[in-house]
């Protein structure tokens, strides 16, 4: 089969390789699939990198999330049948990025029918993340301002959607006219264009100078610094990321003196203390996309020929919405 591969770590362009390698073989617990679509998340960039908390051994397929058609059983797997169109995680070194690639079953979940297979495989983290992050760690109530960074990107505009879908105000900030397009069409309340307007002045004018009740920032840096000039009195910072390169530190006396939280969310952690939540988390999700009240957004659709440019983009900040591996993509 084919399958894109590291061998060394360095920039996507610089060290993915298009390559035929044998199918994997499920394990104990797992299932293999065909893969069905694939999204490029920032996940992949800083693994390619070497920079990310999981790196996995030399050499691998990326590809973290998918949605595909199960072909073969592992050991002790019932809940599954051959044909069944699942969406979840990739069991790494047989990522997403390749025509078969290997899951664990306690972690794989059926496809929604109300989306695509490129729609359905861009559910996951990116949702996950947002629905755990708003609900579960911030507590975002109805009535509430959200204030979004990178919102035209993968995990902000789950954000995005979900944050409209709790009955939040939300405030989106993007870099470029085209995507606050994109952040438009995903429904924010706002847009704010960093490149031609300062978010902290604009949050504060749309709120009566009372600030966001929640921040959502997987860009971290200067972003986040900045973020807590406009944070409302008992507002909840939340820390998905730091895609703009830089960790920040966070001054605690500011905390103290404004009555903020600052809240991290490690999604992944859920899978190992709370496994249950994933399916509850899951069946939630289904039902807004079912109600069509969320909907990934995919802005690129690329043959497997066409996934490692589409990752480097990705890695330079050029993507808005997703850009995914469809299988049945010419």
């Amino acid at each position: 089969m084919k399958a894109w591969r590291v061998a060394s770590l360095g920039e996507p362009k610089d060290v993915l390789t298009l390559e035929d390698v044998p199918e994997p073989v499920p394990g104990p617990g797992q299932v293999a699939v065909r893969v069905l679509a694939s999204p490029a998340n920032f996940p992949d960039v800083l693994m390619c990198r070497g920079l990310y908390q999981v790196k996995p051994e030399l050499p691998f397929t990326p590809g973290v999330e998918l949605c595909g058609s199960v072909t073969a059983l592992g050991e002790g797997v019932r809940s599954f049948s051959e044909g069944d169109r699942v969406i979840g995680s990739a069991v790494l070194p047989a990522g997403g990025f390749g025509e078969v690639a290997l899951m664990n079953a306690s972690e794989t979940f059926p496809a929604p029918d109300a989306l695509d297979d490129a729609e359905a495989g861009s559910l996951y983290i990116g949702y996950q993340t947002g629905w755990f992050g708003l609900h579960r760690r911030a507590g975002l109530r109805e009535g509430e301002t959200l204030l979004v960074h990178a919102a035209a990107g993968g995990v902000g505009s789950a954000a995005v959607q979900l944050g409209k879908a709790a009955g939040a105000r939300v405030i989106g900030v993007v870099g470029g006219p085209a995507k606050a397009e994109v952040a438009r069409e995903l429904g924010a309340d706002v847009v704010v264009d960093r490149h031609s307007a300062d978010f902290v002045e604009v949050v504060k004018a749309e709120t009566g100078g009372r600030g966001a009740d929640v921040v959502y920032d997987p860009v971290g840096g200067d972003t986040y610094k900045r973020s807590t000039k406009c944070i409302a009195f008992e507002g909840r910072t939340l820390i998905i990321g730091f895609a703009g390169g830089e960790i920040q530190s966070a001054a605690l006396n500011h905390a103290l003196i404004k009555n903020y939280s600052i809240v991290g969310l490690h999604w992944g952690l859920y899978a190992k203390y709370e496994p249950s939540s994933l399916g509850e988390c899951h069946a939630a999700l289904t039902a807004l996309a079912g109600e069509g009240k969320i909907k990934p957004v995919v802005s690129e659709r690329l043959p497997l020929t066409e996934v490692g440019g589409g990752v480097q983009r990705l890695a330079d900040g050029l993507t808005t919405g997703r850009v995914v591996y469809d299988a049945s993509a010419g």
